[in-house]
C-alpha cells in the first residue's frame, strides 16, 4: 500500500467515526435550544401608486439652437457699460493682475506714478493707464496701493464694474 492510499484510507476511517450517535445528541440539543426562537419581520410599507407625468417639450424653445444662442448674446450687454474694444491695448494689459507687483511710487510734476514689476521688468503707470486682462484702468495711486476699476462680464453677459487694488509689495529678504 502506498502512502497516498494509506492517507485516503485513514481519512475515510476518521470520517466514518464522526458520523455516529454523537450527531443525534447534537441535533437534540439544537432542537431544544431553538424551540423559542421566532423571527420578527416588520410589515412592508404601504406602496404609493405611481402616477406618470407626461413630458411635452414640443412647445418649448430649444436652448441649444444656434439662433437662440445668438439672440441671447445680442441681448447681453444691455447698452450699459462696455469696454472700448477699438482703443490700442497697453503692454500691461497682456498680464493677469495677479502677476503684476506694485513695488514703489515716485512723484513727477506733482503727479504720482506707480512702479510695477512684471516678469522681472519694471513699468511706470499713472492714473488713466490700463493694466490686467479685465480692462482695468488705474484710478488712484498712493504710496501704499494702486486702485483700479475693471470691467468684467457677469453670468448674464452684462458688463459690470468692480474695483481691484494692488498693494505695495515688501522687498524680499527683509
Amino acid at each position: 500500500m502506498t502512502r497516498a492510499n494509506a492517507g485516503i484510507l485513514l481519512a475515510a476511517v476518521l470520517l466514518a467515526s464522526c458520523s455516529g450517535a454523537d450527531q443525534d445528541e447534537l441535533r437534540q440539543w439544537m432542537k431544544e435550544e431553538t424551540k423559542d426562537f421566532r423571527g420578527k419581520i416588520p410589515p412592508l410599507p404601504q406602496v404609493k401608486p405611481y402616477s406618470p407625468v407626461p413630458y411635452d417639450a414640443g412647445g418649448l424653445v430649444d436652448p441649444f439652437r444656434p439662433s437662440k444662442l445668438l439672440a441671447d448674446q445680442k441681448q447681453a450687454g444691455g447698452g450699459g457699460l462696455q469696454p472700448d474694444l477699438n482703443r490700442p491695448r497697453e503692454p500691461l494689459e497682456s498680464y493677469p493682475l495677479e502677476s503684476i507687483k506694485y513695488v514703489g511710487s515716485l512723484t513727477k510734476n506733482r503727479q504720482t506714478h506707480g512702479i510695477v514689476q512684471v516678469e522681472g521688468s519694471l513699468h511706470q503707470v499713472r492714473a488713466g493707464n490700463y493694466m490686467g486682462q479685465n480692462f482695468g484702468v488705474v484710478t488712484k495711486i498712493s504710496e501704499t496701493e494702486i486702485d483700479l476699476r475693471e470691467l468684467v462680464q457677469d453670468p448674464g453677459g452684462d458688463w459690470v464694474e468692480r474695483t481691484s487694488t494692488l498693494h505695495l509689495q515688501a522687498k524680499e529678504g527683509r
